[in-house]
């Protein structure tokens, strides 16, 4: 999940997630679902007294019951139900002894495809044009901050050695992370052993692929074997993971080089976690948002070659959008989440952070595949032909989202896709209450952290607002089983709709937070590549614990402005032909922060 900007920059994620309880129980959905039934004429009123029953609840207390959740029963009713509550309540008592660990999924799988749709075979492979490679700099900087893809190039040429470009990471870890607060734990002894077996893997002609040799990041919700992952939470902080997730050990294959672990807001909302708030590197007295927050300033700041975050609702773009990294959210079920900490089974996606679109491809090729630990595990092929004319290649746009939700830079980035050479389609967003979707958010993430709940851990939890875990949590005890499923079938019709939006066009472009197009293309599984677009001069944004700031003459600071490009399911090769070529022309993503 994703801390939210603020109503310079888009809506709010955090308000809207704090009435989707709320709005599920009172709009209508005929929109959504057809014309309402006609209302029954009122039952009549039983004369006898309701029957007792062990539980103790009463007549009074189901009274309330009932009107929390908005319905209407008779006296006869109500006394049928108080006779038979007992072994409805016993059923819930004994489910919550239970206490399932986190990554046992429910039997419920969702799958982004529909049965009446094909989608188009892929092989494995990722081919990008050739591009350019300067000779090594004589500066350090300079050569933390090139491209992943770049410092492949240079690992190749033996211009550099995974050793040295370990140690200059390392080096600027130790300098610039405290004051950014982006590392739960740096893994230096690690770095440099896989390090050093990179470079001799390589001395032997053994290459295991793009990612050879390069340091990274990783979110500190998905486990390394006797390395802390805290989940960013205070009732985890002192836990060991036992084993290694399934992306830990494909990048330890591919020859991937661990840095360490980084922050993520507590239990993935946000950037604020128990030993701190991540801080975005361009204007370090504002967080980076999350919640894959340490990720972003982390690449942001030139600590690593990538990062890898997730998405939940927006956990990669939001970040990316204040940091001005890369972010690339895979199609749904593309990536193997074993092994790491699950918010919401049916939504969860593990994508990279990146400085360049490039780069975003490469670690997809490494981490995409089937994994039957993971049980929405999608075995697809990936096939990436960046090289594809883009005069060949639909772009749609919903026109209404550049305007009042919109920024200058949203729209000079509309005008340079433009001239792109493909052709731009006008198309219309269904007029739906998105919003409805996010029942399935809270309710699913209840359920993955009950103990929190039922034990009252949450009252531990940094965060008290009334938009943070404890009370969603706690609210999301009272969605009915019933507008849980409702919620789940306006999510078919949003699959539906969305694939009608997309049958026409290779690739849409909007802005990050205008309408609805993070919540729906998260919750339909659809891809997603978050870019920088360029820069806006902006006051300080403060975090969920900072007041706000309304201070009309409050300093601003320069900071980036990203703009997201969405695809069908499965053609990130879309998102990355378009978006390589959106880099070029808009020319933006070399400038780096001022970290002195």
């Amino acid at each position: 999940m994703s801390d939210s900007e603020n109503k310079a920059t888009g809506p709010s994620r955090r308000v809207l997630l704090a009435t989707a309880i709320a709005t599920a129980a009172n709009a209508p959905l005929a929109a959504a679902f057809g014309a309402e039934p006609k209302k029954a004429p009122p039952a009549a009123k039983a004369a006898a007294a309701p029957t007792p029953n062990k539980s103790g609840i009463t007549d009074a207390d189901l009274k309330g019951a009932a009107k929390l959740a908005q319905v209407e029963y008779s006296d006869a009713e109500r006394a049928q139900l108080l006779s038979t509550f007992d072994d409805t309540l016993e059923r819930a008592r004994r489910l919550r002894t239970l206490n399932p660990p986190n990554d046992l999924a429910p039997a419920v799988i969702f799958d982004p495809r529909l049965p009446n749709r094909t989608y188009r075979t892929q092989r494995n492979n990722v081919r990008l044009p050739d591009a350019s490679v300067p000779d090594l700099p004589a500066d350090e900087e300079s050569i933390a901050f090139a491209s992943a893809r770049t410092q492949a190039a240079w690992l190749q040429r033996g211009a550099i050695t995974s050793a040295k470009l370990t140690e200059l990471y390392l080096a600027r870890i130790a300098k610039f992370a405290p004051s950014l607060d982006c590392f739960v734990t740096v893994t230096a002894d690690v770095a440099r052993e896989q390090a050093a077996n990179a470079d001799r893997e390589r001395k032997a002609g053994k290459v295991r692929g793009p990612l050879h040799g390069l340091p990274y990041v990783l979110k500190d919700l998905a486990d390394s074997a006797n390395i802390r992952t805290t989940w960013g939470s205070t009732p985890y902080k002192d836990r060991v993971a036992t084993q290694d997730a399934t992306i830990t050990i494909k990048l330890r294959e591919a020859g991937a080089v661990l840095l360490g672990k980084t922050t993520l807001g507590e239990f993935a909302s946000g950037e604020i976690w128990y030993g701190g708030i991540t801080r975005n590197p361009w204007n370090r007295k504002e967080g980076s948002s999350g919640s894959s927050a340490g990720s972003a300033a982390a690449v942001a700041a030139g600590l690593a070659s990538f990062g890898i975050g997730t998405e939940t609702m927006g956990s990669i773009v939001s970040p990316s959008h204040r940091c001005g990294t890369t972010g690339l959210r895979p199609t749904f079920g593309r990536v193997s989440r074993a092994g790491c900490m699950a918010l919401c089974w049916s939504l969860d996606k593990i994508g990279a952070l990146a400085r360049s679109v490039d780069d975003t491809a490469l670690v997809l090729s490494v981490l995409n595949g089937r994994d039957d630990a993971d049980a929405s595990s999608i075995g697809w092929g990936l096939d990436i032909d960046a090289t594809r004319d883009l005069r060949d290649m639909k772009i749609g746009f919903v026109p209404a989202l550049f305007e009042k939700d919109a920024t200058d830079v949203d729209r000079a980035a509309l005008e340079a896709a433009k001239k792109l050479g493909a052709k731009m389609v006008e198309v219309t967003l269904p007029d739906q209450p998105w919003d409805l979707l996010r029942m399935q958010l809270e309710v699913e993430a209840a359920a993955a952290f009950e103990r929190i709940t039922l034990d009252h851990i949450d009252r531990t939890l940094r965060q008290q607002g009334d938009n943070a875990w404890g009370n969603t949590w706690r609210r999301a005890r009272f969605a009915s089983a019933v507008d849980y499923v409702q919620s789940q079938r306006f999510r078919r019709r949003a699959m539906e709709l969305m694939d009608g939006v997309f049958s026409d066009v290779d690739a849409m472009i909007g802005p990050n937070f205008a309408g609805s197009m993070l919540v729906v293309t998260n919750f339909t599984g659809h891809p997603c590549l978050a870019m920088r677009a360029g820069f806006r001069d902006l006051a300080t944004r403060p975090t969920p614990l900072d007041p706000p700031n309304n201070d009309p003459a409050a300093p601003k600071f320069r900071v980036p402005h990203a703009i997201s490009l969405w695809a069908p399911l499965f053609e990130e090769t879309a998102l990355i032909t378009v978006g390589r070529a959106l880099e070029q022309a808009l020319g933006v993503a070399q400038e780096r922060p001022n970290l002195s």
